[in-house]
């Protein structure tokens, strides 16, 4: 009887093969030449090795992070060789740190589910470390069991959950913008800020409260640069953290340009992180501008061993791979967002810029200040003195914290009259309302796009 049960299992897939190839053969597919088989098993390689390093290389910046200014002593506590009450898991959520689901065991899991683990020791968040489960930190632990260092990766700001388990321990959601992530908290919990300090030419009580001042789904990758912790109106110059997803054929990335995908992850790898790589670019040789950057000779970094050179091909790779999540269904009125799209394309004039189906200027997709009627601090502290355009596709998954690059605009609607003022267009209550569905509609499906 098992055996007949074997037989029809591979009686099926035979089947199913020659159905597949006759299939090929009828509708004209060729077969893959070879070097057409070599590109796409370098296409598969390239983004298994990308993602490998987006969710896990720490480019050895856990000298920084660890040994320089101890985050990992805040994190185990004075119960663990530390200092502090350490990080219990509790805390480590309520900073906006994500657990993955996948990295748990099962029996694990089942006592989470039955509230059988105490969330309140720091214990538990060593044993998370342990399992690689903590999303964009990575724990490196002595032969003792203790906890020796840590690093951090990309995903740390650009990866979240889906909340499968209970809020905050869930499935990757990779090049999600983390906006439950309090960046500046967690760094303020380091006991030796005294690198920052030298480094900005202050004390470590004024670093801290500039970190504590960022708040919630904001960092401020400038300030290495310019030291300009604060706005003229007095508000942190902290930016929203933005999504990594959807930038196939997007020309510059982040909020004021700087330059391509890859060029900002060689930027942050070596600057912002403390990788040890190689990044070059004299623009921050100018002392006016960026007075700090030019001190320190951010303009030319070169470290031996480059560990972040060699990882930036396939990071580039993965992160290009990463579509644009479309929105779940009842998450916005479909009628509406048709007339939406009318307006969009048509009297809302947003298409000129927003040029579907990218949603940004293919080219150089940048604009002053005074063509999008806003302020020009943030865009002054870059070399362009420039806005993007930025990609609007999956902006339902980073609608927290507000939109634009500092969250000025707390809705879409707000920023629908925000252009509807700029660009004197006299749109109707129902045109903006449209308008806004659209926006929350966005990526379509490709057959929708004309």
């Amino acid at each position: 009887m098992q055996n007949r049960k074997i037989f029809a299992v591979v009686l099926l897939a035979v089947c199913c093969l020659v159905l597949l190839v006759s299939e090929s053969k009828t509708s004209g597919t060729a077969p893959l030449s070879p070097l057409d088989k070599a590109n796409l098993d370098n296409a598969v390689n390239m983004f298994d090795q990308g993602r490998q390093v987006f969710r896990f290389a720490t480019f050895d910046d856990q000298i920084f992070w660890g040994d320089a200014i101890k985050l990992h002593q805040a994190i185990e506590g004075t119960k663990f060789g530390g200092v502090g009450p350490g990080l219990s898991p509790k805390a480590a959520l309520a900073f906006g740190l994500k657990v993955d689901v996948d990295a748990l065991p099962a029996s694990l899991i089942e006592q989470l589910r039955q509230s059988k683990v105490n969330l309140d020791d720091a214990a538990v968040t060593l044993a998370l470390l342990k399992l690689n489960s903590v999303i964009g930190v990575t724990g490196f632990f002595n032969p003792d069991g203790s906890l020796k260092s840590v690093g951090i990766q990309c995903a740390l700001c650009h990866s979240t959950v889906d909340n499968f388990l209970t809020q905050g321990i869930g499935h990757r959601l990779d090049g999600w913008a983390n906006r439950d992530l309090n960046v500046g908290n967690i760094v303020a919990l380091a006991p030796n800020l005294q690198p920052l300090a030298n480094l900005l030419g202050v004390d470590q009580a004024t670093v801290r409260k500039v970190l504590q001042s960022w708040g919630t789904g904001h960092f401020d990758a400038e300030l290495a640069l310019d030291g300009k912790a604060f706005r003229p109106d007095a508000k942190t110059s902290a930016v929203l953290i933005p999504p990594a997803f959807g930038l196939a054929g997007v020309n510059l990335h982040t909020w004021t340009g700087w330059g391509s995908v890859t060029y900002w992850n060689a930027f942050v790898a070596n600057l912002e992180m403390h990788g040890k790589g190689t990044f070059f670019d004299p623009r921050l040789d100018n002392a006016a501008q960026f007075p700090i950057a030019s001190k320190a000779g951010f303009g030319d970094v070169r470290n031996s061993p480059d560990v972040i050179t060699p990882k930036l091909a396939s990071l580039h790779f993965y992160q290009l791979a990463i579509p644009a999540p479309t929105p779940p269904p009842g998450s916005f009125v479909q009628e509406a967002a048709s007339r939406g799209k009318v307006v969009f394309n048509g009297i809302g004039k947003c298409s000129s810029c927003h040029v579907p189906p990218l949603y940004t200027e293919p080219g150089w997709n940048m604009h002053t200040p005074s063509e999008v009627c806003v302020d020009s601090f943030q865009a002054d502290r870059a070399p362009d003195k420039r806005y993007r355009t930025s990609p609007l596709n999956g902006l339902w998954t980073h609608a927290k914290g507000g939109f634009y690059h500092d969250g000025r605009f707390s809705t879409l609607l707000d920023v629908v009259n925000h252009y509807d003022s700029c660009f004197s267009l006299d749109l109707s209550d129902q045109d903006k309302s449209d308008l806004v569905e659209f926006l929350k509609s966005l990526p379509q499906p490709q057959m929708e796009i004309n």
